[in-house]
């Protein structure tokens, strides 16, 4: 790996940018969840419960096993948020066809509503930053994150237009 302090990196990448970026994804992050933030605030819920509306809205009758493998996080921690979504009227349960004891999840129609306003800011924001930036930059912009990921999750985002 190259020595970014001294060495000759091909990217000239130096110190000072690369604490730069990092600082800058801390505030974009920030600045990309306080619309949401506020609104869930309202339901007494956190970013958690927010990650789990979301993913089971873009992933209508996943299973529990698969959310967690979204989110990586223990089943503790799902089953405290999810159990809240369940008992507010947000997400549904239903029973496996195949293996009843699988539990597939669903938005119900309150949780459709509130998905889509919580991801309209967001939908807005990036939509701005897009337009601003440019179609390069919006290629480069994806290339970037998908390198910040870990390689599993790559797959997730091949593109369909490419082999």
């Amino acid at each position: 790996m190259t020595d970014l302090k001294t060495g000759a990196n091909p990217l000239f990448l130096r110190e000072e940018e690369l604490r730069q970026a990092i600082e800058m994804l801390y505030f974009a992050y920030r600045d990309f969840t306080s619309e949401a933030d506020a609104m869930l605030e309202k339901y007494g819920f956190g970013r958690a419960h927010h990650r789990v509306i979301y993913f089971v809205g873009r992933h209508p009758m996943i299973s529990v096993s698969d959310l967690l493998d979204i989110l990586k996080i223990t089943k503790q921690s799902l089953s405290r948020v999810l159990g809240q979504l369940v008992r507010d009227g947000f997400i549904v349960q239903h029973r496996g066809t195949a293996d009843r004891r699988q539990r597939l999840l669903e938005l119900t129609a309150k949780g459709v509503e509130i998905e889509r306003q919580l991801t309209e800011a967001q939908r807005q924001r990036i939509a701005n930053a897009y337009r601003e930036a440019g179609g390069d930059a919006v290629q480069g912009f994806r290339a970037v994150l998908l390198g910040i990921m870990d390689a599993p999750e790559r797959g997730r985002f091949a593109r369909r237009d490419q082999p």
